[in-house]
This record gives structure tokens, sequence and C-alpha cells, in this order.
């Protein structure tokens, strides 16, 4: 009896112990950019590879908008980003192994649509969010377009250029969602669907705020020579002075820090925002340096 006993305390405290080993493992949540999807290999697949095999036993969730690649890759262009967002949040939600809390890398516009998910989403707690040349301003421009078919680069451009703030272009095409015209200030900050309001650009949703303070860090990569991405400062949550499109204006100096209106002065305060340059272009980036710099000092 005394045996049984001891083998049944071995067991529970086994159980503890492998319990507690892969709770350790916080969870990894990717969202990739414009023209990619979730699971090709020589993207964000390799990315989830290099995480599983630096971050042994993690769990690794690269979302999916559609039920295959291709329409992943469609829906990254031609797609409502608000509807994207709710359906991450109940996915997510929905993830046995996301109830303990995850942490978030964001490719491009993948990084501005996981601050929404922190920003809006009722859990699970996002603990860590690495911003990878996320256009968190926007953008007013779309110089290098990467996508399977080569047209919907040039429908996009036209679509911007004329049409960015009615009605359907803001429902539908992605890019308009976060098109940013210092020109037009009034008219992105009242027509915008999503860049607008995850901003508290009209009016300051303290939930929106709230959420996005619950974070542990925020992490923004910026990449210096970013021939996607105009303006590259976008990326540090800077833009154009209102108005024009040459002279640039960094977020320390902006009224969304100095009036705190997204809770970020009060993060930098307590040390949780951080500023990361790269000299190259937009995503490219050494494995080595993905290690180093982000897996080791934010993931594990």
């Amino acid at each position: 009896m005394i045996n049984i006993f001891r083998i049944e305390v071995s067991l529970l405290l086994l159980t503890r112990l492998c319990v507690t080993s892969y709770t350790t493992k916080v969870p990894v949540v990717l969202w990739h950019g414009m023209g990619d999807s979730c699971c090709f290999s020589y993207s964000l697949g390799k990315v989830k590879s290099v995480l599983e095999e630096n971050i042994p036993g993690v769990y690794v969730k690269s979302i999916r908008i559609g039920t295959n690649n291709i329409e992943d890759v469609e829906n990254s262009f031609f797609k409502s980003v608000n509807e994207q967002i709710e359906q991450v949040c109940q996915e997510l939600s929905m993830d046995e192994k996301l109830k303990h809390g995850y942490n978030a890398i964001g490719f491009s516009q993948g990084a501005q649509f996981l601050r929404a998910v922190a920003q809006k989403c009722g859990g699970p707690q996002m603990q860590n969010l690495i911003s990878l040349g996320g256009q968190h301003q926007g953008v007013y421009g779309l110089p290098n377009c990467a996508s399977i078919k080569h047209y919907f680069c040039d429908m996009i451009r036209r679509m911007l250029h004329y049409a960015a703030y009615t009605k359907y272009v803001q429902n539908n095409l992605v890019q308009a969602q976060f098109w940013h015209d210092p020109n037009r200030e009034e008219e992105y900050r009242k027509r915008s669907t999503f860049l607008s309001d995850i901003n508290n650009e009209l009016q300051i949703n303290e939930t929106y705020k709230r959420n996005l303070k619950k974070l542990k860090n925020l992490v923004l990569v910026k990449f210096d020579h970013d021939q996607m991405v105009q303006p590259a400062i976008s990326e540090w949550f800077g833009f154009y002075k209102p108005g024009q499109a040459v002279e640039i204006e960094t977020l320390h100096n902006s009224k969304l820090y100095i009036e705190d209106r997204l809770g970020l002065k009060e993060m930098d305060a307590n040390g949780k925002l951080h500023f990361i340059s790269l000299d190259s272009k937009h995503l490219q980036f050494d494995i080595e340096w993905f290690i180093e710099a982000i897996i080791n000092k934010f993931l594990v």
C-alpha cells in the first residue's frame, strides 16, 4: 500500500513538473504581411521552424485568413480588416493552448493587425508584441507592392489614389484601411475605418488604451532602407507632419504621444517601448539577429 502511495505521489509530482515545463514555454502567434501567407516555407513557415528550434516545445500559431494559402494571400488585399480582427479574436479565444497568454510577432501590416488584437480582444492576454516593419501610423505610398498576382498592385494603387476614403474601398481594400494621407488629415480621421480607430484619432477609447498598456513589451523594429513602407518612420509610430509629405514628425513630438491618447507615453516611461533599427530593406534580417535580438530577449 505504501509503495502504491509513493508511486502515485511520484506520478503526481512528475505531472506537475511536466505541466510547469510546458507552461513556461509561452506560445507564439504570427501574422504575415501583404501578399504573403501563414505557411509558405520560404517566409513564415521558416520563421515558425526557427522558433520551434530555439524554444523547444513551444506552440506556434500562424494566422491564416481563409481556407487555403491562396485565399490567405488574397485576403491580405481584399477584405475588411475589422472583420479579420474579429475572426482572429474568436479563433485565439477558442484555442486552449493560448489560454494562459501568448507572445505575438507581426510582419509588416500583420503588426498593426496584431496591435488591434491586443487592444480589442477580451482574451487571452498578449504578453509581448514584436512589430517587424509594421505601419502603425499608416502609409502614404505603395512603391514596392508584393503580390503573387501582379495586377493586384496596379489596381490597388489606382483605388488608393482616387478613392481611398470612400465607403466601399474602406470596407474592402486592406491597404486603404491604413492609408494615411497627410494632405487630408481630417478626412483620414473621420473616414478611416481601421487605423484612425485603433490610434484613437477622433476620440479616446479607454479600453484600447488600457489593453495596450497590459503588454509587457512593445518592440518596434524599423528597416532604415525600407522601400515598401512610406514613410518608414511609421514603423516607429512617426509620420509626415500634417499638410505635406516631406518633413517627418517623430512619435515623441506627435499629438498621439504628447496627449498620451493610446498609452504609449506611459508605456515608454515604464520601459515597455523598444525602438530597434536595422540597416536593411523591408523585412530583410538575418536569422542570427532574429534569434539574439528577438527570441532570446523577448520570447524565452
